[in-house]
């Protein structure tokens, strides 16, 4: 990928976010070239092209030149999220096995009410509603057809009732987009197949998503779920990367689009795009990915990696190098079935929308954005509500002239005039004193959110690192991770993209999955049957992009549950395979480890029996890593960064204050500065309270420990 040759070639990763898309660029010198972007929905692709552009001007290339030189493209974007959460995909039907047609409406019974929807709203289940599909009620046809629980047909397909439907489908409605979610199609997915063909046939052109291809797993609604969801948003996810490729093409690059997954794996743009439920929020995996790449490096397995931008504050733990996978993966309130990084997240990020209630006078921190355009009132981009960084320019964080280098100037005037009108005044407080009240909000919902992904299942954020990632984290990162009292604070010199950082630290990975039952007393060799031909698959599937044998990795797992239970935990296979009856036993203890990690000590109770479910194996193509540029430390005294004085809030003494301003471009591997201060970077900010030392380490990260 990056070769040693005498012109210098490049690896570039560019992740779309909702405020702004971000840059970053390996070369084969070992460099490393950040660039940032607003996004510009809903063409992002110009917002990609200008992220990639402010990368290569301070390397003296036109976004030509870079192109030209670039080896590998590797993509993530929250294009399927939007298309999901805005009700902007395709006009999708459904075709399902009859007598089954209201799956998606009735959902998951009473819980279908308030999945989904936030703790305050839930306290009021009377007043909630189940989510109005994404699939209107006239465009779903049942369909003559039926397999039973062991794969055998019952019914056969009815053909002309599938044409028939298609072209109602098609004709009548004007649908776009088919989903086929047929009863046990998992089992038996042939009758899906053949839907496909019929489909075209009568209607060539319509993207179809069967569910036996994009989650053949049990579960009638979740799998019917996903598959529309596929459906909704894979004609989009296709023109999309269709689009990019073709405008990345005109600007000089010849190579492939990788495009990053949620489960934290890489897929060729073409597969991605017949996947797009899997492109559902990359970027925050990508990003934990980043943080587990550089936990790795500096010797940390334990981490809390922290990701703030312009739309929401993103959240995932780190054990022992280990990431941590949803188990009930949803999209805005759509249950859905693929392996995804557990990330959780609240609406409060740098474009958060700051309000006080009417009626109880309370402020409140989102969870409306407004996001890049119009952006908040500081940006000078017309926006006319104020948001969280606003508060930041007002306590002092943000300087007016440094803002993504200079490229925005930032109208304080504007701002204090309207944050006072809109917030300080009905409050009755000053604007510093409303200010400050604010972002102790925010901080206070983000302490909220990490405690509920930590303590509320076991974990003492006592015993992690904290790694702080996005453009608006480090401002409150600091006050938050002492609140927290988590062993240090780490913000990455990629911090503000680290989900582009993300991206280059992943590999190629696809994922298979065989849905069979098997007692947990069944055999190694009953196990390694199911596993041989996934092998074979996968082995296949790599050779055909272009891996050779020496850099693949498998990796299998086990889905298991104790008898008459419904959640299953899925257990990676420790042992060497093909399994024999030792790994086997290993297997099985250590899903009862991880059950008692998850469910409490003493949760296990192996007397009930223990029951195999699915069989899953990741196989990953192994990419070569980047390597950081490493720095020799030297001398603690940061003055020659010193570029001044200015009036901040620290968190510590809960007043306005005078701090020290720092140049990071200008700190040297081994400075060591303390709080309060404030740190300002190309591409971010960083501030510091009294109690709090920074030290900028050999791979020009700052690291900040508390004071006992």
């Amino acid at each position: 990928m990056l070769d040693d040759t005498k012109t210098v070639r490049y690896l570039v990763a560019t992740d779309v976010g909702g405020t702004c898309t971000d840059t970053i660029v390996f070369g084969s010198d070992g460099v490393i070239h950040i660039g940032k972007a607003l996004s510009t929905p809903p063409d992002f692709a110009n917002g990609v092209m200008n992220s990639i552009a402010t990368a290569a001007e301070p390397m003296g290339l036109t976004l030509e030149q870079l192109l030209a030189r670039t080896n590998l493209f590797i993509h993530g974007s929250t294009v399927v999220d939007n298309a999901v959460l805005t009700r902007d995909g395709s006009k999708t039907g459904l075709l399902i096995t009859e007598g089954f047609e209201d799956t998606l409406h009735i959902t998951r019974g009473a819980y279908g009410r308030w999945a989904g929807l936030t703790e305050e709203k839930i306290k009021h289940p009377v007043k909630t509603e189940r989510a109005e599909p994404l699939v209107s009620h006239d465009a779903v046809v049942g369909i003559r057809e039926r397999v039973d629980s062991s794969g055998e047909v019952v019914l056969p397909l009815d053909e002309a009732a599938v044409e028939a439907g298609i072209r109602s489908l098609v004709e009548e409605k004007g649908v776009e987009a088919i989903a086929v979610a047929l009863l046990w199609s998992f089992l038996h997915p042939e009758h899906e197949a053949r839907i496909r063909k019929i489909a075209e046939r009568v209607a060539p052109g319509t993207y179809v998503t069967l569910s036996s291809d994009i989650a053949p797993v049990p579960g009638e609604y979740e799998r019917s779920s996903t598959a529309v969801i596929n459906a909704y948003s894979g004609k989009i996810a296709h023109a999309y990367l269709t689009d990019l490729q073709n405008l990345l093409g005109s600007k000089g690059y010849d190579g492939q689009i990788m495009v990053m997954q949620g489960y934290g794996g890489l897929l060729p743009a073409s597969e991605a795009a017949d996947r797009a439920v899997g492109l559902i929020e990359c970027g925050p995996a990508a990003g934990v990915i980043g943080a587990r790449f550089l936990g790795d490096l500096m010797g940390d397995g334990d981490v809390i990696a922290a990701d703030m931008g312009g739309t929401t504050f993103k959240v995932g733990v780190i054990q022992n190098g280990q990431l941590e996978y949803a188990r009930e993966p949803m999209v805005d309130r759509f249950h859905y079935v693929a392996p995804k990084i557990e990330v959780v997240s609240i609406g409060a990020g740098g474009g958060s929308i700051i309000s006080v209630d009417p009626a109880t006078r309370l402020p409140m921190v989102g969870p409306q954005s407004a996001g890049s355009r119009p952006g908040p009132i500081c940006y000078g981009l017309g926006g006319e509500e104020p948001t969280l960084t606003d508060v930041m320019l007002l306590i002092g964080y943000m300087d007016p002239g440094q803002f993504l280098r200079g490229s925005i100037t930032l109208d304080r005037e504007k701002t204090e005039r309207l944050f006072r009108q809109k917030v300080a005044d009905p409050l009755g407080m000053s604007i510093d004193e409303a200010a400050i009240g604010i972002y102790r909000i925010a901080s206070a919902q983000i302490t909220d959110l990490i405690r509920e992904i930590t303590v509320e299942r076991g974990l003492d954020p006592r015993d992690f690192v904290l790694h702080s990632f996005g453009g608006t984290c480090g401002m409150l990162a600091a006050a938050f991770g002492e609140e927290l009292s988590v062993r240090k604070l780490v913000i990455p010199y990629t911090a503000s993209v680290n989900c582009a950082f993300g991206l280059v630290s992943a590999d190629i990975a696809h994922e298979y999955t065989v849905t069979q039952t098997l007692p947990g007393n069944a055999t190694a060799a009953e196990i390694n049957a199911i596993f041989a031909p996934m092998d074979e698959r996968a082995h296949a599937q790599l050779a055909s992009e272009g891996v050779e044998k020496d850099r693949v990795q498998l990796d299998w797992s086990v889905d298991l549950r104790y008898s008459r239970q419904v959640h299953q935990v899925t257990t990676p296979v420790s042992a060497p395979t093909p399994l024999d009856e030792v790994g086997l036993a290993q297997l099985i203890d250590d899903f009862e480890a991880l059950y008692e990690r998850k469910f409490g000590k003493g949760s296990a109770f192996r007397e009930a029996g223990i029951e195999m479910t699915q069989f899953r194996l990741t196989a990953r193509g192994l990419m070569p890593r980047p390597t950081l540029p490493e720095e020799e430390e030297g001398p603690a005294d940061p003055s020659a960064a010193l570029m001044g004085e200015r009036r901040i809030f620290d968190a510590t003494s809960g007043t306005m204050t005078i701090g020290q301003i720092y140049q990071f471009t200008e700190l040297k591997p081994g400075n060591e500065l303390f709080g309060p201060a404030v740190i300002h970077t190309p591409i971010t900010t960083i501030a510091l309270h009294k109690g709090h030392k920074a030290r900028m380490d050999r791979w020009r990260n700052i690291v900040v420990t508390y004071e006992a």
